[in-house]
């Protein structure tokens, strides 16, 4: 089982930028998928990005598509999450996930496919 840490959101204005950042601990980091997902007030858990941690290959929501880029430290074995030009709709508890590779279908980047999971980070994006 992989144990999953958040850092670094925070308070930003309509167009800033901020770092997320996951530290992921386990002998068998190599064979999980991590990603990112987000809760708004009222709304549901919803995707990011993601990234295979052994071939780096990258999945994305519309939604930030262009804005957010995800990407890994192998040597930290920590995950990051890029994210440019935020818009009050990025506002929400950002969450680290983390999955077993093998995974496959419409719902491999659902919340449900996700076994080990972070308490969250705020991110509040101010107009």
């Amino acid at each position: 089982q992989v144990q999953v840490v958040e850092s670094g959101g925070g308070l930003v204005q309509a167009g800033g930028s901020l770092r997320l950042s996951c530290a992921a601990s386990g002998r068998t980091v190599s064979s999980y998928v991590m990603g990112w997902f987000r809760q708004a007030p009222g709304k549901e858990r919803e995707f990011v990005a993601a990234i295979s941690w052994s071939g780096g290959s990258t999945v994305y929501a519309d939604s930030v598509k262009g804005r957010f880029t995800i990407s890994n430290n192998n040597a930290k074995n920590t995950v990051y999450l890029y994210m440019n030009s935020l818009k009050p709709e990025d506002t929400a508890v950002y969450y680290c996930a983390a999955r077993r590779t093998g995974v496959s279908g419409s719902d491999s980047y659902m919340p449900a496919a996700f076994s080990s999971w972070g308490l969250g980070t705020q991110v509040t994006v101010s107009s």
